[in-house]
């Protein structure tokens, strides 16, 4: 044999060598790649390298474009003999403006017998050469707007303080927003802040049209959106009646008015400082309660003519019971002791008739204990089921550890209205958490004649409360000691109109609160 020949078998034997010896394929390599790449992995990323090298180009990029999420597909290998090169197609998901695809290609290269990804920065973008940095420029369309039931505008600032509680307001977004809602987003740009305002920021900023940059050049533009408004359920009449109805009061006074047969919120004002009670607030419901013991009462087969007592004292697992006033009016039909707000009818019947799980039953048939979703901060009702007798007893009147907000209460009354508890709603094409809730039946009659004679015979009597209202007073003690001031209290319907006021310790419920709702019927 030749010198020559021997040669030519010794390059053979080698080559043979060199391919039995290099570990796995090109495609297996670049799909693990893309694999971390798409996972945003960049640890898994640097083990694929043929040298050991921060990734510095792909840091800035997602930073700067905000980059939520990639998609890369990969295309046919194109093989030599110790360098490969895979064609692929990124698709970035860029928060707040939309997805941006483009094309590159991932060069391999045989690294100690194992293919590895010869990286540069022209395997994140072909464009990329040196050190020019990823941007976005962008241009934002004009800020959709916030109306009232009829498509008014409630976010000009010139409305109320307690629809400014709702809408919330605009001011300069910080870096901590930036990093939260994107980069399209700048330090210093209008963003909403509270309210409707932050919660529906995305819906009424719309998408900007947005330029991605990499150095002086354009990469690619994307068209922005407008932002949709945010129609609210609010009546300006029904929000003007109410303003009129609280606008005297010396003592912090909110009023909550809902549409009975839907649920949708008509009216919500808070008067003295800034917060909003009337959402957020969490007070003992007092006897405007006794209208959801009687609704277990009912359910549990009791009608208004039975005959009850309403003595000046009753006692219930050691709990010693009064009614306002020490007062007592002896033998009285079921409908007459709720009119009157007989605490010592109600709290044996609670005990004898119900138990902690059935009054608890009545109550989340209610509200109680349902999440809110509303658009802006609301405190869901909270009712514990009793852990003994005479707990029962106290919640049987609005008392114990129960509490509620005006909304809350409204939303009861807007069920005892229309036999259907539904869930609070202040922007309709919000989902609501909680499911609609069908009162027993016999239920809603009953209350309704019993919820009359509390404005026509009983404590709201005197209230100047329009004829066709249906309501319940509360005097809801609060503080420690044996001297306690009160909470006044009044829930009520007129019609397909849900309402409830509550004077932060303003007393007597049929005397101060009723009032309130009177003047809101009336200018309503």
């Amino acid at each position: 044999m030749s010198v020559t020949s021997v040669l030519a078998v010794g390059a053979a034997a080698g080559g043979a060598y060199y391919v039995l010896h290099t570990r796995g394929t090109p495609a297996e390599t670049a799909q693990r790649f893309a694999a971390a790449w798409q996972a945003g992995d960049k640890s898994a990323m640097t083990k694929e390298l043929a040298k050991p090298q921060q990734l510095t180009a792909y840091d800035q990029q997602r930073s700067a474009l905000a980059v939520k999420s990639t998609k890369i597909e990969l295309g046919r290998v194109t093989e030599g003999d110790d360098r490969a090169s895979v064609p692929y197609t990124a698709t970035l998901d860029l928060k707040n403006v939309g997805e941006w695809t483009y094309q590159g290609k991932i060069d391999l290269v045989v690294s100690d017998r194992t293919w590895k990804v010869d990286w540069k920065p022209s395997t994140l973008h072909p464009s990329l050469t040196g050190g020019e940095k990823f941007a976005l420029k962008t241009r934002w369309p004009e800020r959709a707007e916030i109306t009232d039931s009829e498509g008014s505008r409630i976010d000009t600032g010139a409305v109320g303080g307690s629809v400014q509680q709702l809408v919330g307001y605009l001011d300069k977004a910080t870096k901590k927003d930036v990093a939260k809602l994107g980069s399209s987003y700048k330090v210093g740009q209008a963003v909403g802040r509270g309210g409707l305002q932050e919660t529906f920021q995305k819906q009424l900023a719309g998408t900007p049209t947005t330029e991605i940059k990499l150095g002086d050049k354009t990469l690619k533009t994307i068209e922005g959106k407008r932002g949709k408004p945010v129609r609210t359920t609010l009546d300006p009449r029904a929000q003007e009646a109410a303003v009129t109805a609280v606008k005297h009061m010396k003592k912090p006074t909110s009023l909550v008015a809902i549409k009975a047969s839907t649920g949708e919120i008509l009216a919500v004002v808070n008067t003295v400082g800034g917060f909003n009670r009337a959402l957020d607030g969490r007070y003992p419901p007092g006897s405007t309660f006794k209208a959801v013991t009687a609704i277990g009462l009912l359910a549990a087969g009791m009608s208004p003519q039975d005959r009850v007592t309403c003595p000046k004292y009753s006692t219930v697992g050691g709990l010693k019971i009064r009614n306002s006033g020490e007062e007592s009016f002896g033998s009285v039909s079921l409908l007459d002791s709720f009119a009157h707000s007989c605490n010592t009818t109600f709290a044996p019947l609670a005990k004898e008739k119900l138990g902690a799980e059935k009054l608890l039953e009545a109550a989340e048939d209610v509200g109680f204990n349902q999440p809110l979703n509303i658009g802006v901060p609301a405190t869901k009702a909270s009712f514990p089921r009793a852990q003994s007798d005479a707990e029962l007893a106290a919640e049987s009147f609005g008392q114990a550890r129960i509490t509620a907000s005006p909304l809350s209460m409204a939303s009861v009354a807007a069920a005892i209205a229309d036999g259907t508890w539904r869930p609070p709603t202040l922007v309709p094409s919000l989902k609501q958490k909680a499911k609609e809730r069908k009162l027993p039946d016999d239920v809603k009659q009953g209350l309704h004649q019993m919820m009359a004679a509390v404005v026509t015979k009983g404590t709201a009597s005197k209230a100047g409360l329009p004829a066709g209202t249906h309501g319940k007073t509360g005097t809801a003690e609060f503080g420690t000691g044996d001297d306690l001031n009160e909470h006044a209290w009044f829930m009520g319907f007129k019609g397909d109109v849900a309402f409830a006021v509550v004077v932060e310790g303003g007393g007597g419920g049929g005397a101060v609160a009723a009032p309130v709702a009177a003047t809101f019927l009336k200018n309503y």
